[in-house]
């Protein structure tokens, strides 16, 4: 469960008392999500130039507001990092990175000059969307983690990824377009939902957990890495971090994040999410040799299924 501690913003890598790093306590399969994680976030600087190119034109505070985002991204990853070398001194960040930057480069990096989203209030929902996951993914490892450090950074982490969802949510509000329809709002939210099985994520698992000496053995599959990251991230989450979630994606598309739809898509999530979870168990269980079956829980239970070590 949470510690209850509330982080303020403007920390830096000094701020985090590495002195308490357990190394008992480090968890494979979290150590696995946050090699990914942190090269994610560290590749902020594309999204800002991005961004940027989206938002040209606008005011000088909107421009250093994305600026500001990206640094603290920047910062997010190389927090990441240091605890994943601290956890695993045979990983080598900037080696992953750069081969992540090498294998991960969507076409709207290179010349998009306006937004994928169609319009400035697309792109700030989708923003807002990620954030969204973002936040509920960092505080879910920070419950999730006995490891003091980790624990920590993800705090911190999580709380900055609140606030990014308000900048964006604040730029969104006030941007002087026409505001869109409802019912193409909650379509760009639920397009950018559905994302979260591109290449990004599956290429920062592959690059951070495979060796690039095992790539001809071992070569990256989209499918493959997505499967895996997933079940590595899938069973950190609670219920009251897919409620909060829920509630966060719906707010911009105009909806009522306290409503009857908010509650019926928050529990439709929850389901999905613990029935994938115990697929994803099952098919290891049999691979291991292990034959307990799992099934999703019943109406009213809290904790997806765990995987077997």
């Amino acid at each position: 469960m949470t510690d209850g501690v509330i982080y303020a913003q403007g920390w830096t890598l000094d701020d985090v008392d590495w002195s308490r790093f357990e190394p008992a306590k480090v968890e494979p399969s979290l150590l696995a999500a946050v090699k990914a994680a942190s090269l994610v976030e560290y590749n902020a600087p594309d999204y800002v130039a991005y961004l940027k190119r989206v938002f040209s034109g606008a005011s000088e505070s909107t421009i250093r507001n994305i600026e500001h985002w990206g640094e603290e991204e920047i910062q997010h990853g190389l927090a990441l990092a240091r605890w994943a070398e601290l956890a695993d001194p045979t990983f080598d960040f900037n080696r992953a990175f750069a081969r992540f930057r090498t294998k991960y480069r969507p076409p709207h990096f290179e010349n998009a000059d306006r937004s994928i989203r169609g319009s400035r209030r697309g792109e700030m929902i989708t923003r807002c969307v990620v954030e969204s996951g973002t936040s509920s993914f960092y505080s879910a490892i920070r419950d999730a983690s006995a490891e003091p450090v980790l624990k920590e950074v993800a705090g911190r982490i999580a709380a900055d990824e609140f606030r990014h969802y308000r900048l964006f949510y604040d730029i969104l509000q006030a941007d002087p377009e026409p505001d869109l329809p409802r019912w193409r709002k909650l379509w760009v939210a639920v397009t950018r939902v559905r994302e979260s099985d591109d290449d990004e994520l599956a290429c920062a698992y592959y690059c951070g957990n495979v060796a690039p000496e095992r790539e001809a053995e071992m070569p990256y599959k989209r499918k493959t890495y997505a499967r895996a990251y997933h079940a590595k991230a899938m069973t950190l989450y609670r219920r009251h971090h897919i409620d909060k979630l829920v509630k966060m994606v719906v707010k911009p598309t105009g909806f009522n994040p306290a409503g009857t739809m908010s509650e019926l898509a928050g529990a439709a999530l929850w389901r999905v999410l613990t029935a994938r979870a115990a697929m994803i168990a099952n098919a290891d269980a049999k691979a291991s040799g292990h034959y307990r079956i799992y099934s999703p829980p019943p109406r009213g239970e809290v904790d997806p299924p765990q995987r077997q070590a």
